[in-house]
């Protein structure tokens, strides 16, 4: 499908002020401010060929990005460390500026030129950020000439950075969140059959909408990780010490009612591997069967169930996958969710990986390259698949 909004191609940046709306929402370790560091710069990596276009058009560039959830303006959350990293990776001139807007920010601004990029702080250490507020985004438009969001991980988010500030400037998309958009839209467009779908991760009621749209549009959906107890709960079976979304049980009887006049068959485990703590030292066994014994929680879907996955991943045409299918991050429950892993980094067909938990996991296993696409936004592709529209990309100038 063709993307219906302006990219930065379309833009004209050359020799001005472009302010890049990225994701550098990126884990960090250390201790102390000062400590601090990029402990995955996959997502920095990521915005590299926009910002690399840019340059190339003598763009100066002003970047800005959340990171985490901080309170107030606690500088365990600046954006130092990752400017620090965007420096190292890059070799360019990376200021870090003091704050996201004000006369210091706009004074910096101005002073640049084509071989130095200005990295604004966090943009939730201002509160109109998530409110939207209309003077933040006034302040933010007054620092550039054209704005380009390339932040698909926060384009569900109606933010100061990710929204407003597009009304008032040129606006366009990166080729990340060009790419991401289109892959993720064409899945509900016009896939190619069979279509499987693998949902993991732990609840029902987050994954409620896009279960019921994939319900209208794939074949089989597998369901596998902590949500898969909801759905045999409320099938009637025992779950144990099993973590359960206890809200969402209600609404897997309604999906699995759902599912019943569907042409999309909805399956669930049938063997799980179970513990009696979470623990990679916690002696485990698998339970031919789906109920859980008491005092037992499971922690990944069994081999054959595992094998069967698999297998229908393996045959099809079109595949994605959200969500771990256990705790991978344990070795001794990570079995499933790798088997989901090689299957998609195997399959002759288009295989897209719905970020978060399970982006992580492949890269885990060393098989991001091996799938046709992994995205940088799992709330986002949820979203996107759900509703076929996100805010930061309606916000953007339409194609002529």
């Amino acid at each position: 499908m063709k993307f219906p909004k302006k990219t930065v191609a379309d833009l004209d940046a050359g020799d001005r002020p472009v302010l890049v709306r990225v994701d550098f929402n990126v884990p960090l370790e250390g201790d102390g401010p000062g400590e601090r560091r990029v402990a995955d710069d996959t997502r920095i990596v990521a915005a590299r060929p926009t910002l690399d276009y840019l340059r190339e058009q003598d763009a100066r560039l002003i970047l800005v990005s959340h990171l985490g959830r901080p309170a107030d303006r606690d500088p365990a959350w600046s954006m130092t460390p990752v400017s620090r990293r965007l420096a190292e990776l890059t070799g360019w001139n990376v200021s870090q500026a003091p704050a996201v807007v004000g006369p210091a920010v706009e004074k910096l601004a101005a002073g640049l030129d084509g071989a130095d990029v200005l990295v604004l702080e966090n943009s939730r250490f201002e509160s109109g950020e998530t409110e939207n507020d209309p003077e933040l985004a006034a302040a933010l438009a007054r620092l550039a000439d054209v704005y380009v969001n390339d932040a698909f991980g926060a384009a569900h988010r109606a933010h100061a950075t990710t929204e407003g500030v597009a009304h008032l400037l040129p606006a366009g998309a990166g080729f990340l969140l060009e790419r991401e958009v289109t892959v993720l839209s064409s899945l509900m467009a016009d896939p190619a059959h069979p279509f499987v779908v693998v949902l993991g991760g732990a609840k029902v009621s987050d994954k409620i909408g896009v279960v019921e749209r994939f319900l209208e549009i794939a074949d089989a959906i597998l369901i596998g990780g902590a949500m898969c107890f909801s759905f045999l709960r409320a099938l009637g079976h025992e779950t144990g010490d099993s973590l359960v979304d206890e809200a969402g049980i209600d609404q897997a009887r309604r999906l699995l009612d759902r599912a019943d006049g569907a042409d999309c068959l909805l399956e669930l485990p049938e063997d799980l591997v179970v513990a009696d703590r979470f623990d990679a030292d916690a002696p485990h066994e698998v339970v031919d069967g789906i109920d859980v014994p008491a005092g037992r929680m499971g922690l990944d879907i069994g081999p054959k169930t595992a094998q069967r996955y698999a297998g229908q991943v393996l045959e099809s045409a079109t595949a994605f996958w959200n969500g771990p299918m256990g705790a991978f991050e344990l070795e001794p429950f990570a079995a499933g969710t790798r088997a989901i892993a090689e299957a998609f980094a195997a399959s002759p067909g288009t295989t897209v990986v719905g970020g978060g938990d399970s982006a992580a996991a492949i890269a885990r296993f060393g098989l991001t390259d091996s799938v046709t696409h992994v995205s940088t936004g799992g709330g986002a592709a949820l979203e996107l698949l759900e509703r076929e529209k996100l805010p930061g990309v309606e916000a953007l100038d339409d194609r002529e």
